[in-house]
């Protein structure tokens, strides 16, 4: 790639011992980032974004050199490793690393025809944009790759899918993507992470760990300043092949509930239908944070939902006052 196009750097970052990322090895290769180029986007917990053009010119390299460098830094300061995917825009960057083997770095040309060869045989999941219900609905038309719906007429997939979202899924399955990396994006967002000891076969460890993320995001949300509820939740698992998948719902109202949350991810991870998968690690991410105090909330009759509600705010005391591990479920402490 040229230092004079466009360059956008997607990192995902994993321990070199492995185990899960820790907070201070993240935010140390966050920071190394913002010391190259001030076009750093946090993708929590383990990737991030940086728009690198001005860092090629400033430097008088390749990208490929430019991410061998950044790796051999985290590496020495921070025993983080990284695989790292590098195109013209978020989108392709992103896909990119996901491809990239741990280590390395995939390169996207920026010639169009070879961008849209390696978006074909993707499903239509992997664009941006494209949920559960999208995805659905271009299947049901027979568009269940990417190449598909480039090849369809535009106007058809603005009938499909509505103006808006029917002109950005056809860019985007030729491979333009016109969102920026944003700088401190990530404030609107957070994340958590379980790594199994093995990869992990047994749907009931799935779903137990599923249960120890919502109680950690659930407790971060509400003993965030002011108090914060998410209005998404994303659920990522990483299986021993490799392949990830990926699925995001919008809850029925803005949440900090971990009873709600719970149930969101377990329909979630239901909805994937894993059978027999070995899975390595799940993560959640409370997406499109907004202040507790502009949610609105239905009031509930069920005694039992009020109940819950007010253990959780005695749970969070002790746990502020005596660390988060003074009180767990029985269940998860077993």
């Amino acid at each position: 790639m040229s230092t004079t196009g466009k360059a956008v750097m997607c990192l995902r970052l994993h321990p070199a011992g492995g185990g899960p990322l820790g907070a201070h090895e993240y935010a140390g290769v966050l920071a190394l980032l913002g010391g190259i180029t001030p076009a750093v986007q946090a993708l929590p917990p383990d990737a991030a974004l940086a728009d690198v053009r001005g860092a090629l010119r400033y430097f008088g390299c390749d990208a490929r050199r430019l991410a061998a460098v950044i790796r051999v830094r985290a590496l020495a300061l921070y025993g983080v490793d990284a695989a790292v995917g590098v195109a013209g825009n978020p989108m392709l960057a992103r896909a990119a690393a996901r491809e990239a083997r741990p280590g390395g770095t995939l390169v996207l040309p920026e010639d169009p025809d070879a961008v849209r060869d390696f978006l074909a045989d993707k499903p239509v999941t992997a664009l941006d944009g494209v949920g559960a219900k999208a995805a659905r609905t271009l299947c049901s038309y027979g568009l269940d790759s990417v190449g598909r719906v480039a090849a369809a007429p535009p106007a058809a997939l603005r009938r499909i899918l509505g103006a808006r979202l029917g002109r950005e899924v056809h860019e985007r399955a030729l491979g333009i993507d016109r969102t920026p990396v944003r700088p401190g994006a990530a404030a609107r967002a957070l994340a958590a992470e379980r790594l199994f000891d093995r990869d992990e076969l047994d749907p009931v460890r799935h779903r137990r760990a599923l249960l120890s993320l919502t109680e950690e995001l659930g407790a971060k949300l509400r003993t965030q300043e002011g108090g914060q509820v998410c209005r998404a939740l994303t659920l990522t698992v990483r299986c021993a092949d490799r392949t990830t998948l990926t699925r995001t719902r919008t809850l029925a109202e803005p949440t900090a509930h971990s009873a709600a949350l719970t149930a969101t991810a377990y329909a979630l991870y239901g909805g994937l239908g894993l059978q027999r998968a070995r899975v390595r690690a799940l993560s959640l991410r409370a997406e499109d944070l907004i202040p507790a105090e502009r949610a609105v909330r239905q009031l509930s009759f069920d005694p039992e939902d009020e109940k819950a509600r007010r253990l959780e705010a005695v749970t969070d005391r002790v746990r502020s006052r005596f660390g988060p591990h003074a009180i767990a479920r029985g269940t998860l402490a077993a």
